[in-house]
């Protein structure tokens, strides 16, 4: 600009009219710049010209950073959309319906699995709430509550006989995966395995209360053939009693396994309820010679099922008298605070190696299978607390050290604490 300007000067000065060439050097100049935008205005809506037009000055340096600028975006535009075209591609092989849902639970894409199970439509579902097309209360609450680690079970949208496990996961900016995967089968395996054990646990109660009877009988007949058999027939009525007591465990474990409904909201006195299992399982402490010891530092009570509390707290502290050497301390614990109430049991018992804690409440789980039949366990009690706990909104704490005793906390919510 510098040159053409004083080039535009001299030649006038010499001509004697420098100004009028001084404009018109301007005006030359800002033509040269009106001719390259209008260039560029036309490179740039022209998207199908990939190479930048010839430029000279400024120009070129200007064609040459938006050309190197279009190279980027083109290049990233190719990433992204071979990045969208193998995530639809995975998801499309996917057995399970995946759903991307927007910020407002709108469907934005679904799979070809979603297609099926649930029956969604390209064209006429794409950006509707799915709340709308499937209709469950559940799965609304489901949705507003944001549960990333949990799922619930819910019937498929038109057919009622296909059931759903449900299960949200976030992604991206305010987007999220609902994935739906057909459980119809686990359910109906899960179903005849509950109805076998309930049946068979039935049928077998009869006779074994027939045969325990006339082994009470036998034992207590005072004849000659009696005392030669008196060893056998102890044992024979341990085994028998031992068999009856994994009966009713399971009968109870498949009716908290069945029963859908919420225990009853009627308040339950923990003191008197502690009180109780302590009278209940004093003579068991006795005979070890163990010490039980009750601190219950709260007069609150909880909001459930009295039977159901009774059986899951009791079994805790059973287990910590057959698992701890005679002499021992136990110690039952109850107290209330901001998070809500705890019932502990602690003893200076055997302990439980760390590895064995996380399947500790699978039914028939024992750390040491002999000691466990030795003891009289069924390996169902903590099954059963799982199940009473579950049913209440409550969790249970296990904390142990082999040789040095175990600690089991069943904590309870805020919700679920009686004050009256």
């Amino acid at each position: 600009m510098g040159i053409i300007l004083i080039g535009a000067w001299l030649i006038g000065a010499v001509l004697g009219k420098p100004g009028v060439f001084l404009f018109l050097g301007l005006l030359a100049y800002m033509l040269w710049h009106l001719h390259n935008l209008r260039r560029l205005e036309q490179w740039l809506r022209d998207g199908r010209t990939y190479q930048p037009p010839e430029a000279s000055g400024i120009w070129s340096e200007v064609f040459y950073l938006l050309y190197g600028k279009r190279q980027r975006e083109r290049a990233q535009k190719k990433r992204l959309a071979a990045m969208l075209s193998q995530f639809r591609e995975a998801t499309s092989a996917m057995p399970d319906a995946t759903v991307v849902l927007g910020p407002g639970d709108e469907i934005q894409w679904f799979n070809d699995a979603a297609r099926q199970l649930i029956k969604l439509h390209a064209g006429q579902d794409v950006g509707q709430r799915i709340d709308n097309l499937i209709r469950y209360p559940e799965f609304g609450n489901f949705l507003e509550s944001g549960n990333e680690s949990g799922y619930i079970l819910i019937p498929a949208p038109k057919d009622p006989e296909t059931t759903l496990s449900a299960r949200v996961i976030p992604y991206g900016r305010d987007l999220r995966l609902l994935i739906l995967r057909d459980v119809s089968q686990q359910q109906r395996l899960e179903q005849m395995r509950r109805d076998f054990v309930a049946n068979v646990s039935h049928e077998l109660r009869t006779p074994l209360t027939v045969v325990n009877g006339f082994l009470e009988t036998m034992i207590d007949t005072d004849d000659e053939c009696a005392r030669e058999w008196s060893r056998s027939l102890l044992l024979m009525q341990q085994q028998a009693s031992r068999m009856q007591h994994i009966v009713e465990d399971l009968l109870l474990l498949s009716r908290l396994e069945t029963d859908s409904n919420r225990p009853p909201e009627k308040p339950v006195s923990m003191p008197a309820l502690i009180a109780t299992i302590y009278e209940d399982v004093e003579h068991l402490a006795a005979q070890k010679r163990q010490q039980i010891s009750i601190d219950s530092e709260s007069e609150a009570g909880l909001y459930g099922a009295e039977r159901e509390l009774h059986s899951a707290f009791a079994n805790l502290v059973i287990n910590a008298i057959r698992y701890t050497p005679e002499a021992g301390r136990i110690r039952i614990r109850w107290w209330a605070d901001e998070q809500g109430a705890h019932y502990a049991v602690a003893d200076t018992g055997i302990g439980i190696e760390a590895a064995h804690i996380p399947r500790l409440t699978e039914r028939f789980y024992r750390v040491d299978v002999g000691r466990s039949r030795d003891s009289g366990g069924t390996g169902l009690g903590l099954a059963i607390v799982k199940h009473v706990l579950n049913r209440h909104e409550a969790r249970l704490r296990i904390d142990s050290v082999p040789g040095r005793g175990s600690t089991f906390t069943c904590d309870f919510p805020l919700s679920r604490v009686s004050r009256t």
